[in-house]
């Protein structure tokens, strides 16, 4: 027999449509005016459906009549479908809580027969997810998986005693996988911090572990090196406004200077700007600061000239700091915090760092030799700690394609070991 995927089946298993197995019911619409109160109950989102988990923690409730707790309760057993978003993540209800319902956008299926293991099934929505069989689910530029489509879709399906066998050596062999990829996450993360505790110690500790320390007077930077300075950044930077004629020049955005794009570019390029003349120039080695987002770190150094947008305002460094130095220390947690105490306006979504408030910042200020060997020293042991990295990364993308593998395999009968 031939499986719904085009591979040929093991003797014995079959393809039949979900709706001969499971029953499949969409949840309940959401209506906040209707709710009175009579019967709160807590129910599921979308967002509470994850692939090795089900989120029970201080979910929102909603009103269920009697046809409701009939229609939309949960039971042990329960497939919980997602019918958008990542479409088709499914989960398996444990029924942990003794009352729970779900809310529209998730698909409840409930074995209708004595067929199946939902936990085999829940195997293949993994396998078919990961395939792309849901990828044509609807024509709609919102992607979601209509409970007619749902039901129609034919799978795989051994008698329930293998299924039972599969799904336990999948739970068995996935968990021994995901083990070890957490392991790998956990050491990513350490490098994050190795890495950050390098700059940091740095810039603002220097490289001679000997070097007499001196209380700095500044709270966020604490003790430096004796033999450092210590300015206002009034005396270290002016403010470069210069306009661009043509507005030709390349745009410079939060990634160009961070390396990563936040929510701040989405926010304050809410609108694609008919034109960038009158933007700001900035050259190579500018300090850039994104105004309304400073106190998210979205500041760091022009690597190639350009133009900002207004939203920005743009510094140019004086002949005492090297702009690789400044733009490793600006980076720091830590100074990100220190800026804030200098902005303007309410906190978070409306504080904002002016110039006036800028050039109150006190900031370290080794000899430029020194900064420039602090700059080497931080290249130099990144490189190695991003060889550890990129190792560590592919060693995960390969754990998780033997993940997938396994999975694929062992749904569509390629393993013949198990029964």
């Amino acid at each position: 027999m031939t499986s719904p995927v085009g591979r040929a089946l093991p003797p014995g298993w079959t393809t039949p449509p979900v709706y001969a197995r499971y029953s499949v019911q969409l949840g309940k619409m959401l209506d906040e005016k209707r709710i009175t109160g009579t019967h709160l109950a807590p129910y599921l989102r979308n967002v509470d459906v994850q692939w090795n988990n089900v989120n029970t923690n201080d979910l929102p409730e909603m009103d269920f009549n009697s046809e409701d707790r009939e229609r939309f309760s949960l039971r042990s057993g329960d497939l919980l479908v997602c019918e958008g978003g990542e479409v088709g993540r499914t989960a398996l209800w444990d029924g942990r809580l003794s009352e729970c319902y779900f809310q529209k956008a998730i698909h409840r299926l409930r074995p209708v027969t004595d067929n199946d293991e939902p936990r085999f099934f829940r195997y293949f929505m993994l396998f078919a997810v990961h395939s792309g069989l849901f990828a044509l689910s609807t024509a709609s530029t919102i992607k979601h998986l209509p409970a007619e489509k749902l039901r129609v879709v034919r799978y795989p399906s051994p008698p329930r005693s293998q299924q039972r066998a599969i799904a336990d050596f999948l739970d068995h062999e996935t968990a021994r996988l995901d083990a070890l990829v957490a392991a790998k996450e956990r050491v990513l993360g350490l490098l994050t911090e190795k890495r950050r505790a390098l700059i940091t110690r740095a810039v603002t500790r220097g490289l001679d572990p000997r070097a007499p320390l001196r209380d700095s007077g500044i709270p966020w930077l604490g003790e430096i090196p004796a033999h450092w300075e210590t300015e206002r950044t009034r005396w270290l930077f002016k403010e470069r406004d210069q306009r661009s004629t043509t507005g030709e020049e390349e745009l410079l955005t939060v990634s160009h200077l961070t390396g990563v794009t936040p929510r701040s570019e989405k926010d304050v390029n809410m609108f694609e700007a008919e034109t960038t003349e009158g933007y700001k120039i900035c050259l190579t080695g500018d300090l850039v600061i994104n105004t309304l987002w400073a106190w998210m770190g979205a500041m760091g150094v022009a690597p190639v000239d350009g133009i900002a947008s207004p939203a920005y305002h743009v510094y140019e460094p004086g002949n005492r700091v090297e702009p690789s130095y400044i733009d490793a220390l600006v980076r720091l947690p830590v100074f990100a915090q220190e800026v804030t105490r200098y902005s303007k306006g309410v906190w978070s979504s409306r504080l904002r760092l002016y110039p006036e408030g800028f050039f109150e910042v006190f900031l370290p200020v080794p000899s430029l030799g020194e900064q420039r060997a602090i700059v080497a020293h931080i290249a130099k042991e990144s490189a190695k700690l991003d060889e550890l990295r990129a190792a560590t990364e592919r060693t995960i993308a390969l754990l998780k394609e033997r993940r997938a593998a396994l999975i694929s395999a062992a749904v569509t009968g390629r393993i013949q070991c198990l029964s």
